[in-house]
């Protein structure tokens, strides 16, 4: 017969407390149950685990079981709550890839509250750019997904609008179209050399795409493209979000025609389960950046 868990435990108990009576009250069973379900585990194990003359005292075997039992009960306690957290969200962890901008101005927040209330999930967040946060997501690198839609086909991802964001010019301070103070018409950029970036892909079914068709320039990572900026080569198109708010010499200015949004928003595969703690940190980014409150989908 296999050993059962209830007569390790029993066994310990009568160890720990030193006798049948003791442990019996403690373990709120009868006696005559606890001695039943300790001689069952001497009568597996083929030998005695309690002098029999003294039941309270281990016997040499009893002795060398003893503290292999308390091991495997305290792994098995502890088995017991990490598989109970790890379904209750409050363990394991949630990987996430993000656009940078995304990663840098919405994120950090929304990781501050999670924190709070998952204390012992690791998270692990990598940005990318749209390209990269779409594969990733694909190949079952990461859990979920922040960017926006633009370029998202795959009929396996499902979209979750939380938020739109205004494309602008970004130029130097004291730039001409800074000195214009209001919003911008895209034919007002024309005269001025113009640096392309990944986000440019947004003009493409505007008139304004001439500008980013015709650059001299193209610059892909972010950082590159404030130095370039900073530097006086040209001026660019951004979203909001992925201009730093702290930028010393560059300025952000709303263009209002044509009007462009990108739309933020998290992304998960349609037929993948997703862990408790990845949903809750899925439902979290739903309620606290989404401007349309849409209803999360079923797990």
């Amino acid at each position: 017969m296999d050993i059962k868990l209830q007569q390790l435990k029993h066994f310990s108990l009568v160890a720990e407390q030193r006798g049948f009576r003791a442990a019996a009250s403690k373990a709120n069973r009868s006696q005559a149950a606890l001695s039943t379900s300790v001689k069952e585990l001497e009568r597996i194990l083929g030998q005695t685990l309690f002098d029999a003359g003294h039941k309270a005292k281990l016997t040499p075997f009893g002795e060398f079981c003893l503290p292999k039992i308390n091991d495997f009960l305290a792994r098995y306690d502890d088995l017991n709550s990490d598989l109970r957290s790890a379904a209750a969200g409050q363990l394991g962890q949630v990987r996430i890839a993000s656009v940078p901008s995304v990663a840098a101005k919405l994120i950090p927040g929304i990781l501050a509250h999670y924190t709070e209330s998952h204390p012992t999930v690791e998270v692990a967040l990598i940005d990318d750019n749209a390209a990269g946060v779409e594969a990733r997501l694909l190949a079952g690198d990461v859990d979920l997904a922040l960017g926006n839609c633009l370029h998202i086909q795959d009929e396996r991802i499902e979209f979750t609008l939380l938020m739109t964001d205004p494309l602008g010019v970004v130029c130097l301070k004291d730039h001409p179209l800074a000195t214009l103070n209001i919003p911008i018409d895209w034919q007002a950029l024309q005269p001025y050399p113009f640096v392309k970036n990944g986000t440019c892909s947004l003009l493409e079914p505007t008139p304004a795409n001439i500008l980013a068709a015709n650059a001299l320039y193209s610059v892909e990572n972010i950082t590159s493209l404030f130095s370039v900026l900073e530097l006086g080569v040209g001026i660019t198109t951004l979203p909001k979000l992925a201009f730093p708010e702290n930028a010393e010499h560059l300025c952000w200015l709303p263009l209002s025609s044509p009007y462009v949004e990108r739309q933020i928003g998290i992304f998960r595969l349609r037929d993948r389960y997703i862990s408790p703690q990845a949903y809750d940190f899925f439902e979290l980014c739903i309620s606290s950046l989404s401007t349309t409150a849409p209803s999360p989908s079923n797990r």
